[in-house]
């Protein structure tokens, strides 16, 4: 059976596209790091993958604030076959920057309204209305947390995982915030919420700290699109892919169990 083939994508300040590369593998998958200026130059296409993976770091610094040089890069110069990509069916997860990156060009949640393309072509756009912003602590958060699948969630492919991912997250930015209460309404209605902060038990962390490490709204750690095939979040599921890497011993709760849903039947 042919593994299916996976891209990921580097950019300056990118740091985590190894431990990524790993977990691929380890899922079954045959991962490849592609560096952002082979895809500029055409000497690599999107097309030529069945997923995309965007992995975290610090892409570009994050000079023009978390994810959006990347963002940028994605809107400028790959609209239409990234478009093209999701619009396929084909998975694509951003990790953390990746993450920020999705949610910044548009990809996540998704889009409305109208706009031209490259290609003079109508497309789906709205300004956005969610956004990943400065921890609510005022600092850098490297810590361990609990994660738990939303049941219902529009990214069915993650309903097979029966148990908690414990990870750690490790950003400045990841506080997921919306604009208004309509919105979190209707990613709740939606069922566009993909992960949430818990406790050890799978209880809700409502907003307690460090449980909820950042003050995401609704302790939202990751989001999808309404198709369910474009997924991101903030924790690095990478980071625990083995028993050995887990700070408090155990074999379970492995963030490998989130590689190996995207990799099924991709």
């Amino acid at each position: 059976m042919t593994k299916p083939s996976i891209l990921i994508l580097h950019a300056s300040g990118t740091n985590r596209d190894a431990e990524a590369a790993r977990a691929c593998e380890l899922a079954g998958g045959a991962p490849e790091i592609v560096h952002m200026n082979q895809m500029r130059s055409g000497e690599r296409s999107f097309k030529e993958f069945d997923m995309l993976l965007l992995p975290g770091g610090f892409s570009y610094g994050d000079a023009l604030g978390a994810g959006v040089r990347k963002a940028l890069d994605l809107q400028v110069f790959f609209q239409d076959e990234l478009r093209e990509f999701v619009e396929s069916g084909k998975r694509v997860l951003g990790i953390c920057n990746g993450f920020q990156v999705l949610v910044k060009a548009g990809l996540l949640p998704g889009e409305e309204g109208k706009r031209q393309s490259a290609k003079g072509k109508n497309e789906a756009v709205s300004p956005r209305r969610v956004t990943l912003t400065h921890n609510a602590s005022g600092h850098f958060e490297c810590r361990w947390v609990h994660l738990a699948v939303e049941p219902g969630t529009k990214a069915g492919f993650l309903s097979g995982i029966d148990e908690l991912i414990f990870c750690p997250v490790a950003h400045g930015e990841g506080n997921f915030q919306v604009k208004g209460e309509a919105t979190l309404a209707a990613l709740e209605t939606n069922k566009l919420v993909a992960l949430r902060y818990v406790d050890a038990d799978g209880n809700r962390a409502a907003g307690h700290y460090p449980l909820n490490p950042n003050g995401s709204v609704a302790d939202i750690a990751g989001i999808c699109n309404e198709r369910g095939n474009v997924l991101g979040f903030m924790p690095h599921p990478e980071d625990h892919i083995l028993p050995i890497q887990n700070p408090l011993g155990g074999d379970r709760r492995l963030g490998l169990a989130i590689f190996k849903a995207m990799v099924r039947d991709a």
